[in-house]
C-alpha cells in the first residue's frame, strides 16, 4: 500500500468517525391524512380520506456533516380509508352506509436526507427512502341507515402471514396483507434540534390478501404526514 492510499484511508476513516460521533437519536410524531387506491393507475378519492397519526423514534446519522444524513427509523402508523354510499338526509329513498377500515402498522423508514445549512443552526432539508411495515392492530367499522333505522357495528382486521419470513402466507380475501412496502418522499426544516416535517408515503403492495393476480394492482396504502420532532445531542 503506498503512502498516498495510507493518507486517503485515514482521511476516509476520519471523516467517518467524526461524522459518527455527531449521530444523533430523537422523537418524533404527528398526523396522518390515509388513504388506499381505487385503480390500477394509483388514483384515490379525497372523499375517502382517513385521519390518524403516527409515533416513534428516529437516528440522524450523519454521512456528510450537515449536508447528508441517513435517517432510519421505527415508527407506529395508522392508515386506512373509508366509504360511504347513500343519503344519510333522506335514507328512505336512499339507504345510507359507510364503512371505514383503519389497519395500524410498525413501520421503518429507511430515509436518506440532503440538507441546506441557511446558519449555524438551522436548515431545510429533503428526503427519500424505502419504508417497510407490518401490520399489527386496527379495526373495521360500518354504520348504516335504513328508513330511519340506523345499525352499526365492528370487528377486528385479520392479517394474513405473507411476510418475506414465512413460507405459509395463509392468505384469504377477508384479510389484509400483515406485510406492506414502498417509498417516502419528504420536505421540512431543522430548528436546532427539533424537526418540522411533511411526508409522502406511496405503498408498492396490494393491501387485500389473496389478490395475487398481477392484473390486479389496485388497493395500495398512501399517506400524508406532517410530524414535528426532537434530536437529542449535539450538532
Amino acid at each position: 500500500m503506498t503512502k498516498k492510499m495510507i493518507v486517503l484511508s485515514l482521511a476516509a476513516l476520519s471523516i467517518s468517525v467524526a461524522a459518527m460521533s455527531q449521530a444523533r437519536v430523537g422523537i418524533k410524531g404527528g398526523w396522518n391524512l390515509a388513504n388506499i387506491t381505487t385503480d390500477n393507475a394509483g388514483n384515490t378519492k379525497d372523499s375517502r380520506a382517513l385521519s390518524g397519526y403516527n409515533v416513534g423514534v428516529i437516528a440522524d446519522l450523519p454521512l456528510v456533516p450537515r449536508i447528508l444524513s441517513f435517517q432510519p427509523g421505527v415508527f407506529y402508523s395508522t392508515k386506512g380509508t373509508k366509504f360511504e354510499t347513500g343519503d344519510k338526509n333522506n335514507s328512505t329513498v336512499d339507504p345510507y352506509a359507510k364503512y371505514t377500515l383503519n389497519p395500524s402498522y410498525v413501520e421503518i423508514p429507511l430515509n436518506f436526507v440532503a440538507k441546506l445549512p441557511l446558519g449555524d443552526n438551522t436548515s431545510l432539508f429533503a428526503g427519500i427512502g424505502p419504508y417497510f411495515a407490518f401490520g399489527v392492530a386496527g379495526k373495521q367499522k360500518y354504520e348504516t341507515l335504513i328508513a330511519g333505522v340506523s345499525g352499526s357495528g365492528s370487528s377486528s382486521i385479520k392479517w394474513d402471514d405473507d411476510t418475506p419470513f414465512n413460507n405459509d402466507p395463509n392468505t384469504a380475501y377477508n384479510k389484509m396483507k400483515r406485510f406492506d412496502w414502498g417509498g417516502n418522499l419528504q420536505v421540512g426544516a431543522e430548528i436546532s434540534n427539533f424537526l418540522i416535517a411533511a411526508q409522502y408515503g406511496l405503498g408498492f403492495a396490494k393491501v387485500r390478501s389473496g389478490q395475487d393476480n398481477s392484473t390486479d394492482e389496485k388497493g395500495k396504502n398512501r399517506v400524508f404526514s406532517i410530524s414535528v420532532g426532537y434530536l437529542f445531542g449535539g450538532k
